[in-house]
């Protein structure tokens, strides 16, 4: 044979494509078992996280029954609420020796009983007596009962749920009488007299804004609201030197930003779920630590923020008193009373 001949007779070497013709029926036959196997084992445990979680749904109660609340959307942090940290400045006092010092007070002289919440007010029990203002002649004392249903310890149920037995009463020192000004409110805290005692505001911190009632003069018993849609969940109301009014905030409702209390307080059904699964301390977790006290004038407006965004020093604030040219914050959570020099 020659060299061409040779030549001639090679053949070239073309590409093997391999297909599943080609494969053996037996590794054909353990992939598909595999994938097999994982999609049961997939669906296996999908089931056993799921359907314990579904009849916990079904089955257990929800301490809350809450009804669908609508708010506007909330200002926007800018101008006079422009986020800063003027509340990080704050001194903290008698650290580790107290225990939610919610309220700050001066007092002086002997302390005696007033009225006993076992007292029923027109048929209805008092189970959350949150804050009161006295007139300077210490006759008349304006004071909230949150609600009758709840609890003090149960506050993020009542916020929560927004149950409307909340009420503003005032008890005469002189004839022992209780009288019940403002009745059906959600969630009513905190409660102060005007400077000139003709009116006295309170907080309805379920619907975010402060009601007016009046006590004296041409508009008595009568009611309106001084400020709504406020910035945050207000708590405490106190008076300021200017005139105005300290608001504290232990949660806000950011604008730019995401409020889980604005979204959920229109949907009922989450809520429930919310609570059937979790405990109110759980869930206080995932409220973001975030102080903001505000100054209202006289007629309502904004005039100032202070504002702690990570409550670095001042958390879960609940009022802001102002004593000699200092700012005392309480707060219903920190082990420890603040002090801001204004």
């Amino acid at each position: 044979m020659t060299e061409a001949d040779g030549l001639r007779q090679r053949r070239p070497l073309r590409p093997q494509v391999v297909t599943d013709d080609n494969r053996t029926p037996e590794a054909k036959g353990g992939s598909s078992f595999s994938g097999r196997v994982f999609r049961a084992t997939f669906l296996m445990l999908a089931a056993f996280l799921t359907i314990p979680l579904l009849g916990a749904l079904v089955l257990l109660d929800s301490p809350i029954d809450p009804e669908p609340l609508s708010f506007k959307e909330p200002p926007l942090f800018l101008g006079v609420l422009q986020p800063n940290t003027k509340l990080q400045q704050a001194e903290k006092l008698f650290e580790n020796q107290l225990v939610g010092p919610e309220s700050i007070a001066n007092i002086g002289g002997e302390v005696k009983l007033l009225l006993s919440s076992e007292t029923p007010i027109e048929g209805r029990k008092m189970s959350f007596l949150n804050d009161l203002t006295v007139t300077r002649d210490g006759r008349k004392v304006y004071f909230t009962d949150s609600s009758s249903k709840w609890q003090r310890r149960d506050y993020l149920f009542l916020l929560m749920e927004g149950t409307d037995d909340g009420r503003l009463l005032e008890y005469d020192t002189q004839t022992k009488e209780v009288k019940v000004l403002l009745d059906h409110l959600r969630f009513p805290n905190g409660v102060q007299l005007s400077p000139a005692e003709d009116f006295v505001l309170v907080a309805e911190s379920a619907m975010v804004r402060i009601r007016r009632f009046y006590v004296s003069g041409l508009m008595k018993g009568g009611a309106d609201v001084f400020v709504e849609n406020l910035p945050g969940f207000p708590d405490n109301i106190r008076a300021s030197s200017s005139g105005g009014y300290w608001v504290s905030m232990a949660a806000i409702r950011a604008n730019p930003g995401f409020s889980m209390l604005d979204f959920l307080s229109e949907r009922p059904f989450l809520k429930k779920v919310i609570f059937k699964l979790f405990s109110q301390e759980t869930v206080m977790k995932f409220v973001p630590r975030y102080s903001l006290v505000l100054e209202l004038s006289d007629s309502g407006a904004f005039q100032r923020s202070l504002h702690d965004p990570e409550g670095q020093v001042v958390t879960y604030v609940s009022e802001a008193h102002e004593h000699n040219g200092h700012l005392y914050l309480g707060s219903f959570r920190a082990p420890y009373l603040c002090r801001l020099r204004l």
